[in-house]
């Protein structure tokens, strides 16, 4: 494969953390289509084959709005920042075409100062958070498989179970001396590792990620197995 980002991807990323405005954004919008919305529609392109051995049901979709690659545009309603853009790459593979971005999936991050691979779910809804505690609850070897799998364990993938930002007690139903309490108490189901600017750049970036994401496929199957969804 030929590799899509470049280091030009990278300085537009870091003089858009330095210049988070309209006019400047307008006036370098070429650079921003020529350099990050472009190369990341083909680095969608390049991952859809590698998804489809990884699982059927993953989609990787290349259109500009809607797809895996993720608006640039902030939601500045809520919150202090009030920048307009944001400052990385984010590329979210889901299952189906489901637009959720609570749902289970495999993600790459790519920033000037922040670049790794994740997947699982992150704050998934109180439903499905309920649901996958319960599978943790009555199949509790299973669950051990997943958190005590290798691939899990900053081994060669680099991947690694992360705790998030978890309850500071046991969820309503579950006591607190429960052999899996610390992972009942996540809120997120997450597993994430490292990138490097010279796996972006390199010309088997996707490979890269694939290894990555293959490395997580346990933990995918725990979750959609406690979402009767097929993966």
């Amino acid at each position: 494969m030929t590799a899509t980002f470049s280091t030009q991807t990278f300085e537009f990323l870091t003089e858009l953390s330095l210049r988070n405005e309209r006019p400047w954004f307008q006036a370098n919008k070429h650079r921003y289509e020529d350099h990050v919305r472009e190369p990341a529609r083909a680095f969608i392109r390049q991952m859809a084959p590698l998804l489809e051995d990884l699982s059927p049901h993953l989609v990787a979709d290349d259109r500009k709005v809607g797809g895996s690659l993720m608006r640039i545009f902030r939601d500045t309603r809520f919150g202090k920042d009030k920048t307009p853009y944001k400052t990385n790459i984010g590329i979210q593979f889901r299952l189906g075409r489901d637009k959720d971005v609570h749902a289970p999936g495999l993600y790459v991050h790519v920033a000037s100062d922040d670049l790794f691979v994740g997947a699982g779910m992150w704050r998934p809804p109180s439903d499905a958070l309920r649901a996958i505690r319960a599978r943790i609850d009555t199949e509790p070897d299973a669950w051990s498989a997943v958190a005590n799998d290798p691939g899990l364990s900053g081994g060669p993938s680099g991947m690694r179970l992360s705790e998030g930002d978890p309850l500071k007690r046991p969820p309503r139903g579950y006591d607190k001396d429960h052999p899996h309490v610390e992972d009942l108490k996540r809120r997120s189901f997450l597993a994430m590792g490292p990138l490097t600017a010279d796996d972006v750049l390199a010309d088997d970036f996707p490979e890269r990620v694939t290894t990555r994401f293959r490395a997580t496929l346990p933990l995918m199957r725990f979750l959609c197995d406690a979402l009767d969804q097929p993966f």
